[in-house]
């Protein structure tokens, strides 16, 4: 009996789905983050659910969850408290060329979106070489700098700061359009004042 049960359990948590669900903000900080962590655990409850983090950007609040598909209607009703539906992700393994993961990952940056954004460049960075792989690892460092910050964790995203300097390195120019030199900058700017300031590339 007692393995019946526990193979029934694994069954259901094996059909979990994880999915970025992006709630509009309704004047939500970071430092909110937590919070809104235990209050979306406890409006699920009863659910086979799992959420693990939440990160507030300026317009929307990102819970990274985990559900059966069929329940994810269900649950963004039970977190309309929080925020109406602004944009729900289905996050899968996608096989995407690496200039395509490139823009991806610019959309995303652009959009506050720093954790999807890390997940495109990281694709990108697989299937990159030399220096050009350095330089994708800083990008993908400087995303997850703001990603902690949306989490309230802003002095790991400031310490974070020194390994983007170091893998960007001496590359100056552009890169699929984005100024590294503004990016080191800016880097430069936020190490020194301890802060960081979002900036769009």
């Amino acid at each position: 009996m007692h393995n019946g049960k526990r193979f029934k359990k694994n069954t259901t948590i094996a059909t979990m789905e994880r999915y970025m669900l992006h709630l509009e903000n309704k004047s939500y900080l970071p430092r909110n983050s937590r919070s809104l962590v235990h209050k979306a655990r406890d409006l699920c409850r009863g659910m086979v659910a799992s959420i693990r983090v939440c990160r507030v950007a300026s317009s929307f609040v990102e819970l990274d969850v985990s559900i059966n598909a069929e329940d994810l209607d269900r649950v963004v009703k039970r977190l309309e408290s929080i925020g109406r539906l602004d944009n729900a992700r289905h996050v899968t393994v996608e096989d995407v060329p690496k200039d395509d993961g490139i823009r991806d990952g610019i959309f995303y940056y652009n959009h506050e979106r720093f954790w999807e954004a890390h997940e495109a460049w990281e694709g990108s960075w697989k299937m990159s070489k030399g220096r050009e792989k350095l330089l994708l690892q800083g990008l993908i460092l400087l995303a997850v700098s703001f990603a902690h910050c949306q989490k309230n964790d802003e002095s790991i995203g400031i310490r974070m700061l020194n390994r983007v300097q170091e893998k960007i390195g001496d590359y100056t120019g552009t890169y699929h359009g984005i100024d590294i030199d503004r990016i080191k900058s800016k880097t430069a700017i936020m190490k020194r004042e301890k802060k960081l300031v979002r900036f769009e590339i």
